[in-house]
């Protein structure tokens, strides 16, 4: 069985590579460039994007190679399709931050259509939670349109979400097996060799960004396998894994959305607050960065796996050790502006 999705991984991986130069050549074509300029952006030269299309060709021609064209499988890709249309337009031309929401529940929407719901979910002390409709389908629309966003917003340095996303996707790769999900188990192999594979031209100095298009692209299979996979299960595990394999992504996003709302500012503004900016603003290298991040993310991904044996002790051990790293690295930051701006 480990052979099969080492293949499944080398054949994406591989796909990539060959997919990712063809996809720069047309990125140049098409005006696809992310030019440097605004504050927020780390890079100083023009770097073109649509990264994406490449990890998206690679993992749907890989999925339809060693999977059955089962229903959810259609729907994961068309939903897949869905989002990349979204971000490929984007990338191009730009589009508001309310119609790009739109894009993102009509992605989530087919993957109701094809039957992804949410039934129930086992909680400690409560006990079974039980979704009446319309209730489960809310919280897909949530879960999908709330990883897509994670994703998108953590794709801010040379390499940053692509690893960060590999190491997502070998926590589920594990759990999934456990659980015997053995489908989203090669969805999840093939999403890894996609992210690896890519960043051979998006690890820093990036020769590309896999721009909207893959960062959409790949919050929507991590939010997608998760519901007919690893959500579906009666166990808690199922919730927090997820969660704890994106944990940095989504507490950054969290911060962000108090940060802007703090300041009154709209949520999809962008700005210089996220963890990797305030990590350069303390003086690490791009890479170091990125380095420190994958640190962080690969001990979550540690704590996710140690829940789903049921070893809690080191699971919130870890988690908490993470949360007071990132909480101070917010407040040092915070300290330093107050310095600055008293002149001391």
């Amino acid at each position: 069985m480990l052979i099969d999705y080492l293949l499944v991984g080398i054949m994406c991986l591989l796909l990539t590579v060959i997919l990712t130069p063809v996809v720069i050549i047309v990125a140049r074509k098409v005006g696809a460039i992310d030019y440097p300029g605004e504050e927020r952006r780390v890079h100083s030269k023009p770097i073109p994007r649509l990264g994406g299309v490449a990890m998206y060709l690679a993992f749907v021609i890989t999925t339809l190679y060693f999977l059955p064209h089962t229903s959810s499988v259609n729907g994961l890709l068309l939903g897949a399709t869905v989002i990349l249309a979204v971000g490929i337009y984007d990338d191009i031309k730009g589009v508001s931050p309310k119609a790009k929401l739109l894009g993102q529940i009509a992605s989530a929407a087919v993957l109701l259509f094809f039957g992804y719901q949410i039934q129930s979910l086992t909680l400690p002390v409560i006990g079974p939670l039980n979704f009446i409709a319309p209730w489960g389908y809310v919280f897909v629309i949530l879960w999908v349109v709330s990883l897509i966003n994670t994703v998108n917003l953590t794709d801010g340095l040379d390499g940053l979400a692509a690893g960060i996303c590999f190491g997502a996707c070998m926590v589920l790769l594990v759990s999934a097996v456990k659980i015997r999900s053995f489908q989203e188990a090669y969805l999840m192999a093939a999403l890894a060799g996609c992210c690896l594979g890519f960043l051979f031209f998006n690890f820093h100095p990036a020769k590309v960004f896999m721009g909207d298009s893959g960062s959409m692209f790949l919050g929507f299979i991590l939010a997608g396998v998760s519901v007919t996979g690893l959500l579906k299960t009666p166990a808690l595990f199922g919730l927090v894994l997820p969660l704890l394999a994106l944990g940095m992504p989504i507490f950054d996003m969290t911060f962000a959305v108090i940060r802007r709302k703090w300041k009154g500012q709209p949520i999809s503004l962008a700005d210089r607050g996220h963890f990797h900016h305030r990590l350069l603003d303390m003086g690490l290298s791009h890479r170091e960065a990125v380095l420190a991040l994958y640190l962080l993310s690969a001990t979550l991904g540690g704590a996710a796996l140690f829940a789903s044996v049921d070893n809690w002790r080191w699971a919130i051990i870890l988690t908490v050790t993470v949360g007071m790293i990132l909480v101070s690295l917010l407040l040092g930051k915070n300290a330093n502006t107050a310095r600055r701006s008293s002149g001391k």
